[in-house]
């Protein structure tokens, strides 16, 4: 995960695909879709109409870009994007207000046709990625709809793809797979072929079941009971990352700064995941090693975060574009650990239990409390998000295709960190307050999460996985 200044664009010729204008009319006059918005969309989409009612425009959207090599035939390119277009249901189908509610239309496949339109030709990379997030903010906004754009830069020798959608329709797991999609479908078209492929579950269907599910619990259930002990513990607030960010509570919404770079290589994150793997794995070792950090920092007593985890627990969404994600809270007393081995129990046992939790809409839940949360941030709580990605199809070749997975970096008082497993190591980027304190403090953190995992890896015989298996581990015992 990067942000456009990050992603090598070369400049070429630009061209783009949006929602043909007839599509888009058909859609005014289409009847409402019963199927309801997630709990998730329409958090996201309320808060973002609060945050712009409130005098500020912070752009949501998270998109992908990758090379495809050789001499492009842009009509076969178009093609394949609308063929993805087609696989997904979320991409056309959007949400219109009657009153104070939200009310889903969606688009028939028929209906659906790409324009294309010709960008002019850049000849400086800088301009070029200006004009492109400055377009992406607009074409890809919560607040309208449709809310997805494509481009290509085009040059000789292949193109640039970049994708961009707001969050609304997508996760990570969505535009790690698109790299593969887009050039399967686009060396079949070049080939007269078509791809077999099994129809895709559709994320509307999701969102609907997920909301049946939700809206049968009130007050009185014990997930509602125990997020309302958990905020109670957090102050009334949902947690921020346990370090001085420099936030001024009386300030405005402060603008974002992304940190990103590799952690380790490919040996030392196998070792860290071999270390860790008998209390769960590097997720339980990445919020440890934070949590231990943060102990370090801020003499933080008890580690108190929202975990993200995917909410496809159905192989049939697996391959579903849409936003998948819930969020379940851990408490780690922290300051009780005596070392890091003592830290992964504690993480472990904190996520076995709150799990499943992260089933349940926190935008459901929220209300239920019976407190006022109306969202004046556009990150409802800060984020640790850990994301193996080698299984992905085509995770292999995205260094020589240079794909990246984009994020948007614009305001925010939150900080939203994602560790992505990729073959070549571990990456870290995350998107933080632009002040003083919170530089410093997130530096900080991302060198002794760096010097954590390679120390937890030397522990490992030899630095090799094979080398060592259950609980015959060394300890690792160098916790101040």
């Amino acid at each position: 995960m990067t942000d456009l200044q990050r992603c090598e664009i070369r400049p070429g010729r630009l061209v783009e695909w949006t929602l043909h204008p007839a599509a888009v009319g058909a859609a005014r006059d289409l009847p409402d879709d019963i199927r309801p918005p997630a709990y998730v969309q329409e958090s996201h989409i309320r808060t973002s109409r609060s945050v712009r009612s409130d005098g500020l425009f912070v752009p949501t959207w998270l998109g992908t870009v990758f090379d495809l090599p050789g001499e492009v035939d842009l009509d076969v390119l178009q093609g394949a994007l609308r063929a993805w277009t087609l696989r997904h249901e979320t991409l056309r189908s959007g949400f219109r207000w009657a009153g104070d509610e939200m009310r889903r239309f969606t688009l028939a496949a028929d209906d659906v046709a790409l324009h294309r339109a010709d960008g002019g030709t850049f000849t400086d990379a800088a301009t070029l990625t200006r004009y492109l997030q400055d377009r992406f903010d607009t074409a890809a906004d919560a607040l309208t709809w449709p809310n997805f754009i494509f481009t290509a830069i085009v040059r000789d020798d292949g193109a640039t793809v970049c994708m961009a959608f707001d969050h609304s329709n997508v996760d990570a797991y969505s535009v790690h797979r698109i790299t593969a999609e887009i050039h399967e479908l686009y060396a079949a078209g070049l080939g007269g072929t078509a791809v077999a492929a099994p129809p895709v579950a559709s994320y509307v269907d999701f969102c609907a079941s997920e909301r049946t599910d939700a809206d049968r619990i009130d007050h009185t259930h014990a997930t509602v009971a125990r997020w309302r002990e958990f905020i109670g513990r957090c102050d009334g607030k949902l947690p921020n990352f346990p370090v001085d960010l420099g936030l001024d509570p009386e300030g405005p919404l402060p603008e974002q700064r992304l940190l990103h770079e590799m952690l380790v290589g490919d040996a030392e994150a196998a070792a860290f995941e071999a270390y860790c793997r008998p209390y769960g794995g590097s997720l339980v070792g990445v919020l440890a090693s934070v949590a231990l950090i943060a102990r370090e920092i801020s003499g933080l007593r008890v580690y108190r975060t929202v975990v993200p985890f995917h909410t496809r627990v159905r192989s049939q969404w697996a391959a579903s574009v849409g936003w998948y994600v819930g969020g379940a809270p851990i408490e780690v007393p922290i300051a009780d650990a005596v070392d890091f081995d003592d830290a992964l129990r504690m993480v472990r046992a904190a996520l076995r239990e709150a799990r499943p939790l992260s089933r349940m809409p926190i935008a459901r839940v929220l209300p239920l409390l019976g407190a006022d949360f109306r969202p004046t941030s556009p990150d409802l709580y800060s984020i640790v998000s850990y994301v193996d990605t080698r299984a992905t199809p085509g995770a292999e070749r995205w260094q020589e295709l240079k794909a990246y997975g984009l994020i948007r970096v614009s305001y925010g008082d939150q900080v939203c960190a994602w560790i992505t497993r990729l073959h070549e190591g571990l990456q870290f980027a995350c998107r933080y307050p632009d002040t003083d304190a919170a530089y410093k403090n997130m530096r900080l953190v991302v060198e002794r999460l760096r010097e954590r995992i390679v120390e937890v890896a030397e522990a490992v015989p030899g630095g090799v996985p094979s080398a060592r298996s259950g609980h015959d581990a060394p300890r690792v015992t160098s916790v101040p």
